[in-house]
């Protein structure tokens, strides 16, 4: 069969989304017979609000792994970057004798 993508309209916030040819062939191989109601957006809010408000936030470990009650949670230092002059906070105190950049411009000024 083949599919094409169509936009569809979000019962929660009215905005149209795309529900696209791989996500309906995707939908067909898993057996699933009707079309997505909610878009992407208020998919997550609503999974997120079933699951007992659960945040990636929330669990602070790498790769969702809890973590352990007898490290401190990460530190947060508000800086000015040094390249666009914007606020932004790193999880590290500054030096002064190195620039600190936002994390926009440290992609383009990293080392390869």
């Amino acid at each position: 069969m083949t599919y094409v993508d169509r936009t569809l309209t979000c019962v929660d916030c009215g905005v149209g989304f795309i529900h696209s040819a791989a996500d309906q062939e995707y939908y067909a191989q898993k057996g699933f017979a009707s079309d997505p109601k909610r878009c992407s957006s208020c998919r997550a809010s609503r999974r997120a609000s079933r699951d007992g408000g659960y945040d990636v936030r929330d669990i602070g470990g790498p790769r969702g792994y809890e973590r352990s009650d007898d490290r401190p949670a990460r530190e947060y230092f508000a800086v000015i970057c040094s390249s666009c002059g914007n606020q932004a906070q790193v999880p590290f105190k500054p030096r002064m004798d190195r620039p600190v950049y936002c994390s926009d411009c440290f992609r383009t000024v990293k080392p390869g």
